[in-house]
């Protein structure tokens, strides 16, 4: 894990550090899932935690957001005051091919099916 020295630089683990157990741990939440579903069909390369509606305290949110970074499916950096999260995609996509457009597509269709439901 690279280690901050600055207090406004956030560890974040090196792609050959990332683990199939710490992401798919990351992605089962539905909270953090919908972290990611969202920044994956969002236009932007980066996204401030207040881009999210989250239906969370801002203490859980920021839990949530650290999970992501820890297992390594986020990138989080400082822009002024604001903490910007990017996607790690390149990385997921190398280090395991197909499993975030797989997981992503099946929380889509999840998505669909409870709407539907009306359980939304």
């Amino acid at each position: 894990m690279t280690t901050a020295t600055n207090p406004r630089v956030l560890e974040h683990p090196a792609r050959e550090e990332i683990r199939i157990e710490a992401v798919l741990h990351a992605l089962s939440d539905p909270v953090r899932l919908r972290i990611v579903r969202d920044m994956a069909r969002g236009t932007a390369d980066a996204f401030a935690c207040s881009y999210f509606d989250l239906p969370v305290t801002k203490s859980t949110s920021t839990h949530h957001f650290r999970v992501l970074r820890e297992s390594g499916v986020v990138r989080q950096l400082y822009r002024g005051t604001a903490k910007l999260n990017m996607l790690r995609r390149d990385d997921l996509d190398t280090l395991f091919p197909g499993l975030l457009d797989t997981v992503l597509a099946a929380a889509e269709s999840q998505a669909g099916r409870q709407s539907e439901a009306g359980e939304l």
